[in-house]
């Protein structure tokens, strides 16, 4: 009788390293009763003469305001992430993330108000956008990208139109837009 051995694989070292340095910002908010978070994992408007403002416009991205904010956007990178560091590598997928923190910090900076901003979401929403044109050859653009873009957009404009809530939709629509453009742009 032939025995299976089960093999565990890091098989995403870029979406895995994400989830865990965004646990480990998690804890350490909740050890400092949200100091880091202001610190270093939130963005919000500040003097760019603070180097931490600098810092900020990037571990925005794996600041949580609870475990339950950390879950939901994890379940979503960890289910998605491997499919897309897969496709594009993972030096490619970190400097992604790094873009969508960025462009999504400083849209946050110039248009979000006087709010902070922390979490995963807009990242999440890139990956959507990239999984979305996995397929795509050449000069093509897949409906499937159409179809997401038409029903997440519409989700996003309506809710931050009609919905008084704690959610940054703009992010999520700079999200997309940054998965969308480097999805058709940055093809292996």
């Amino acid at each position: 009788m032939n025995k299976r051995k089960i093999i565990f694989t890091f098989n995403a070292p870029a979406v895995l390293g994400f989830a865990l340095a965004s646990l480990g910002a998690l804890v350490l908010g909740v050890f400092t009763g949200g100091r880091t978070n202001q610190m270093f994992f939130s963005v919000y408007r500040s003097s760019f003469l603070n180097p931490l403002s600098y810092v900020r416009l990037f571990g925005h991205v794996l600041g949580h305001t609870s475990f339950s904010h950390y879950v939901t956007n994890m379940t979503l990178i960890l289910a998605l992430g491997p499919i897309v560091e897969e496709r594009y590598g993972s030096w490619r997928l970190l400097f992604m993330f790094a873009v969508t923190a960025l462009v999504s910090g400083l849209f946050h900076i110039f248009f979000g108000g006087n709010s902070m901003l922390m979490g995963a979401s807009g990242i999440v929403y890139m990956l959507i956008f990239l999984a979305s044109t996995a397929g795509a050859k050449g000069e093509e653009i897949p409906l499937t990208l159409v179809a997401v873009i038409a029903l997440y957009f519409s989700q996003e404009i309506m809710a931050g139109l009609f919905k008084a809530d704690d959610v940054s939709h703009l992010t999520h629509i700079v999200g997309g837009i940054c998965g969308a453009v480097m999805g058709l742009f940055r093809r292996k």
